[in-house]
């Protein structure tokens, strides 16, 4: 491989960074993957932010959903994958839920109305419904809610942060894959794996 270690992690969070920002990031959806109640946990989420001197990643959930409790502490892992790059990260780390901050608020206030709306769901996620649907009341349904109307969902927004210890990067390449692995203790030292 060309490439030195160093190039490696800058090309992990070149990624990771383009993600949190570009809805049309491959990587812009990566999988969480947890354990709950003794058994793996995954789902899709929204990459939100990915902040290389922080080392972590941001999430946006509701604060009802069930995976709030199951998250806040918990080992996690991230898995995304970028086809055009053949770039495939794993990153470990611990997740903790943020509800009531100033960082928390501000957020919330620079998000577009349509993307609040879906916080005045009335029940939790997970909820048992009649029929299909969104969950959403119906003087809601289908268009853009006033500031006014957005302040009962403040409650049910929550940021997911995950504090990253390990960066598993595995690049795919028909020449010969390669795999590097770095770990924060270690002030971001990596080491190549056999992939």
């Amino acid at each position: 491989m060309e490439n030195g270690l160093a190039d490696a992690l800058d090309t992990a969070w070149r990624l990771l960074v383009r993600a949190a920002a570009d809805r049309r990031s491959p990587m812009h959806t990566p999988v969480v993957a947890t354990i709950a109640d003794g058994a793996p946990d995954a789902r899709v989420m929204v990459l939100r932010a990915a902040d290389r001197a922080a080392a972590s990643l941001r999430f946006h959930t509701d604060a009802r959903s069930p995976k709030c409790a199951g998250l806040d502490g918990a080992p996690v892992t991230v898995l995304a994958y970028h086809p055009g790059e053949a770039i495939q990260l794993r990153i470990g780390g611990t997740a903790r839920i943020d509800r009531d901050s100033a960082a928390a608020d501000a957020i919330w206030a620079q998000a577009t109305p349509f993307a609040r709306r879906c916080y005045l769901v009335g029940a939790a996620p997970g909820t048992p419904l009649a029929a299909a649907g969104s969950g959403l009341p119906g003087w809601v349904a289908g268009r853009k809610p006033a500031e006014a109307e957005l302040v009962p969902a403040r409650p049910n927004f929550a940021l997911v942060h995950i504090d990253i210890a390990r960066i598993d990067w595995l690049h795919l390449a028909q020449g010969g894959h390669a795999r590097a692995v770095f770990c924060a203790a270690d002030g971001w030292a990596g080491e190549w794996c056999v992939p």
